[in-house]
Formats: structure tokens, C-alpha cells, sequence
């Protein structure tokens, strides 16, 4: 597995090398003495997340921090200073900072804080939000939209939990009772009738759909055709 890359930001010399050499056995390690040169490689490279000192020449910790969340919202970064004012500290983290270490501080609390910040990062990175794909249309159903180049639709939730069942089942017959209980944990008459009714606002949706259509089954339940 590739190492995951961190931009350090360190003008001390003494601290910058003792800390990257510990950094460099967990994670690949980019090194800048200097504010605005920090800066710039942020701006020419990826990475996963900073490591920011705050008093540094040409451009300061805070500068850079504020700089970066312009661009990127979601990249971890952590303060660690000399700074121990309670005023520095909230400042810090309202620029977006996850976290802000005082000088002089663990090697191996910050490889933890490390670590901790890059699999909440990566999880965040995974939970994308899944989208299907059918005819001319694009489904995310966790917000609800049904969108194509002529329509951007919000179903209701039931709307969109009925579309996603289909979906995860097309060119498959789904009786009426598999149908009711994924949506209401019930299959009683009444919730038949509101099943109906969600079909037919499917189907009017889709209508101008050639190749998209959701099937009757006769004393069955229903089938989504997808061709």
C-alpha cells in the first residue's frame, strides 16, 4: 500500500528533522521551512494532510491554513506551536484546523493524531453517495433526485425507496408483499393502495422513457424492464 503523503511546515531545524525522521517511518514526508514556499507545493501537489507550524517566514501557519481551506475542505490539517494562548488555539480551529498541538509535544501522539485524521478522511472519501444509472436517467436516492437532461426531480422518501428497490432488482418480478414490507414492514391492504399510487407517479415519470418501463404482473406484483 502506497504510503499516504504529509505536508510539513517547519521552520526549526533541530524539531523539523527529529519530527520528519520519526513521520518518515509511517507516511512519505514533504518537508518546507517556509510559509509561502509550503504553500506553493500545496498548491503543485497532492496530499492527505498538513502538518503546520504557525510562526514561519513569508507566510504564517494560520495564512496557509486559511489559504488551503479555500481550495480544499475536506484535507486534515493539524497546528502544532510554541502558541499555548487559549485564543490561538480557537482561532486555529475555526480556520478549520482538526487539531492543534502544543509545543513541545509527543512524537507518538502526533502520529496517532496522524492516523486517526487520515482513516477519517479516507472514510469520508468512500462514502460517496451512490448513483444508478437508467435510460436517460442519473438516481441518487440518498438525496432523493431523479435527474436526465430535461428534469431534475426530489421524490418523496417512499418514492425513491420504491425506485431503489427496482433498481437493485431489474428485469426481476417483485411481488406485491416483498414490495410493501422493504417499505413499510407491512403488507396490509391500505399500504397496497398507497403502493399503487407511488407506481403510477414512477410511471409517469419514466413514461417518455423507450427503453425504461415497470410492468404489472397480474395477481403477482410488478417488474422493472430495463432494456
Amino acid at each position: 500500500m502506497d504510503k499516504k503523503r504529509i505536508l510539513y511546515v517547519e521552520d526549526d531545524e533541530t524539531l523539523a528533522f527529529l519530527t520528519a525522521d520519526n513521520l518518515e517511518n509511517h507516511f512519505e514526508v514533504v518537508h518546507s521551512n517556509n510559509g509561502k514556499e509550503a504553500f506553493d507545493l500545496f498548491c503543485k501537489d497532492n496530499f492527505d494532510l498538513c502538518v503546520l507550524d504557525i510562526m514561519l517566514p513569508d507566510m504564517d501557519g494560520f495564512e496557509i491554513a486559511t489559504e488551503i481551506r479555500k481550495r480544499n475542505q475536506e484535507i486534515p490539517i493539524i497546528f502544532l506551536s510554541a502558541k499555548t494562548m487559549k485564543e490561538d488555539r480557537i482561532r486555529g480551529l475555526k480556520l478549520g484546523a482538526d487539531d492543534y498541538l502544543i509545543k513541545p509535544y509527543s512524537i507518538e501522539e502526533l502520529i496517532l493524531k496522524i492516523e486517526i485524521f487520515l482513516n477519517r478522511s479516507q472514510k469520508s472519501v468512500e462514502k460517496t453517495i451512490k448513483t444508478y444509472q437508467f435510460g436517460s436517467f442519473e438516481f441518487e436516492p440518498e438525496n432523493y433526485q431523479l435527474k436526465n437532461s430535461e428534469k431534475d426531480i426530489t421524490l418523496t422518501e417512499r418514492e425513491a425507496a420504491l425506485l431503489q428497490l427496482f433498481l437493485d432488482n431489474p428485469n426481476t418480478v417483485l411481488k406485491r408483499e416483498k414490495i410493501l414490507n422493504a417499505l413499510w414492514g407491512t403488507d396490509d391492504y391500505f399500504m397496497g393502495r398507497s403502493l399503487d399510487v407511488f407506481i403510477s407517479r414512477l410511471r409517469k415519470i419514466i413514461k417518455e422513457e423507450t427503453n425504461v418501463r415497470i410492468e404489472n404482473i397480474p395477481r403477482v406484483g410488478f417488474k422493472l424492464v430495463v432494456e
